[in-house]
């Protein structure tokens, strides 16, 4: 048996990575791992989030999958899928953050995004987190409530956004609102701005999702029974 050449034992070691930079290259699948960073969704919740069809839903995870990006389980006859680990939310924030950085024309669409999108939160961070646990500033969550039950921002207040106009009544209105969602290719923090400022509400949407968040080492709140659950498995 001959033995494996330097070179050959190289382009192996190349081949495996650019499994992951394969499984990436799909406009279709980086948002699936985005919505994936909120919580485990069956195929169907994943489908209508991204606006595709279930069967090709499926092809595209069954390729996350293979990458080992994604895992699956079935319960009755529907599949959940949900990211293998923190490391790939990690590493859509990296890919992102390197595109925006390098890319002229991504450059240009946030802009295009941002300039309807409603003022930007004037903190972030550290700060956010100390003017919303002092009650200076209201923090709301405005994804659907079970991507808030798996994961949020500290002090943040649910109000999904397709109930935000029915609620209004649960916001005070003498303190600024910060929405947000899950990150800065979602628009449902730019519509809750935009319904909070016609009503009178001060209002500015936080860029950050819970993926950017956590990369930042910033800390991140979920409900007892979901932190059960995930200890369980």
């Amino acid at each position: 048996m001959c033995a494996v050449s330097g070179r050959e034992l190289k382009d192996l070691l190349y081949e495996q990575v650019a499994r992951i930079a394969r499984a990436a290259a799909s406009p279709k699948r980086l948002e699936l791992i985005e919505i994936l960073v909120q919580g485990e969704k069956s195929v169907e919740q994943l489908a209508s989030d991204a606006e595709i069809s279930v069967k090709l839903a499926s092809a595209h995870l069954k390729e996350l999958r293979l990458a080992r990006l994604v895992e699956a389980r079935r319960e009755g006859r529907y599949m959940f899928y949900r990211l293998v680990d923190r490391h790939v939310a990690d590493f859509w924030v990296m890919l992102r953050t390197l595109a925006e950085e390098r890319l002229l024309e991504l450059q240009a669409a946030t802009r295009e995004i941002a300039e309807g999108a409603g003022d930007l939160a004037p903190m972030a961070g550290e700060q956010l987190l100390e003017r919303a646990r002092r009650g200076e500033v209201i923090v709301l969550d405005v994804r659907p409530g079970m991507e808030y039950a798996r994961a949020h921002l500290p002090y943040a207040r649910s109000i999904p956004v397709s109930e935000l106009r029915d609620r209004l009544g649960e916001l005070p209105t003498d303190r600024p609102v910060v929405a947000y969602c899950r990150g800065p290719y979602c628009l449902m923090a730019s519509e809750a701005v935009q319904i909070l400022g016609r009503h009178g509400i001060r209002a500015s949407r936080l860029e950050d999702g819970i993926a950017e968040w956590r990369y930042h080492g910033l800390p991140v709140s979920a409900d007892e029974d979901n932190r059960q659950k995930e200890r369980d498995r």
